[in-house]
């Protein structure tokens, strides 16, 4: 079959598929009564939706009071296509094999793990080895394959990398060498922040704050990823919250992420207890078995958190802010102590709250990156 995935679809049919993709049970006379085309119209573009494997005829709706003939209700097809995801983080790298209404297929999950050039390749080589093994046939195949980097990106190019020094690492060049489908480099706060808004929420104003080596934030407004004007938009971690504090590897000192973010949790910790590797689950452990230096790192870093969360409200006022951060997640009591730092007029209607979609939250945020390239279409919001 001839790939169609990559013809720019008309302003219409994108405003078409995206009112069938964010709202159940529509009828064409629905969608005609939304965007105010013709019934005539509506049919000609649904039909070509219908053609293109994109839209399904699933079954008939209620008649209205006056009766007459019974509407048939479009779907959104999912399974047109496929969508590959892959997040590098500091000490591992997440991939995932999709369908394109966010169904898992395989995910692959490498840690921890030490990065380098020579290493990147070769574990995105066995990934897509794998993946092609799983490939379920599908009208369009992959459209594209999404890489999450830990640092700014602009125009779809990594600046720089704080904490990982990955910056040198050609990962489009890498990944195009491997395969044949378009590749989309993003930061990964800013596609966590795409995942939960398409399949977890409600809101149109979200931020989805990620914390690993570093801190940063995804912000979503109105619908709308916010990256800023040089790709900086959400760099929460560089605000410095302790005058003439410790250097960053931003060039200032006393920046957020040098004090709250989970690799420094992490690190002193291991450098307390002279243990050699500590993750979320080992300090968890500790934590609930009253140990006073888990204990105090906890508290240290929900409380220079809380001054970042503070910042950020009163900058974008979101109604959701959702935490990416394994730390959180093994210890959710974290989240009401953040909250009583929260306790001011500013914050009061926000709602804070844990990921429910974990480590897939960036995967799922690359889908919606692939979706938006494929189909033409900014805002999504999918059910998962």
């Amino acid at each position: 079959m001839k790939n169609l995935s990559y013809a720019r679809r008309t302003t219409n049919e994108s405003l078409c598929l995206e009112l069938i993709m964010n709202n159940q049970n529509l009828s064409r006379a629905d969608l005609s009564n939304l965007t105010g085309l013709t019934k005539a119209t509506i049919s000609v573009i649904v039909k070509k939706l219908i053609e293109d494997h994109l839209v399904l005829e699933t079954g008939i709706g209620s008649s209205g009071n006056a009766g007459g003939r019974k509407p048939i209700i479009l779907k959104y097809n999912g399974k047109a296509g496929l969508s590959i995801s892959i997040d590098v983080g500091y000490n591992y790298i997440n991939a995932l094999l999709s369908y394109l209404d966010g169904e898992e297929i395989r995910i692959i999950q490498k840690k921890p793990i030490m990065l380098d050039e020579k290493e990147v390749k070769a574990y995105c080589s066995e990934i897509f080895a794998s993946f092609e093994e799983n490939l379920p046939k599908t009208s369009y195949g992959v459209i594209g394959v999404v890489v999450a980097v830990h640092g700014p990106v602009y125009n779809g190019e990594l600046i720089f990398t704080p904490h990982l020094n990955l910056e040198h690492i050609a990962f489009r060049e890498i990944i195009e060498e491997i395969s044949d489908y378009p590749v989309y480099l993003e930061n990964e706060a800013n596609l966590s922040a795409l995942g939960e808004y398409t399949f977890t929420s409600n809101s149109s104003s979200l931020i989805s704050v990620n914390m690993h080596s570093g801190i940063g934030a995804g912000i979503v407004i109105n619908g709308e990823l916010q990256v800023g004007s040089h790709g900086f938009a959400g760099e929460i971690g560089h605000q410095i919250i302790v005058i003439d504090g410790e250097k960053c590897p931003c060039g200032n000192h006393g920046c957020l992420e040098m004090y709250a973010a989970n690799k420094v949790c992490f690190e002193k910790f291991s450098k307390i207890k002279s243990m050699d590797y500590v993750n979320a689950v080992i300090l968890r452990e500790y934590y609930q078995n009253n140990d006073l230096d888990a204990q105090q790192i906890i508290q240290e870093n929900v409380h220079y958190l809380s001054v970042g969360i503070n910042n950020l409200i009163a900058h974008y006022d979101p109604e959701v802010i959702v935490l990416n951060s394994s730390l959180y997640r093994e210890i959710p009591e974290m989240i009401h102590h953040l909250k009583q730092y929260l306790s001011n007029r500013f914050s009061d209607k926000i709602i804070v709250r844990n990921t429910v979609l974990n480590e897939k939250a960036t995967l799922l945020g690359g889908l919606v990156l692939n979706l938006q390239h494929f189909l033409n279409i900014n805002q999504l919001k999918l059910p998962h």
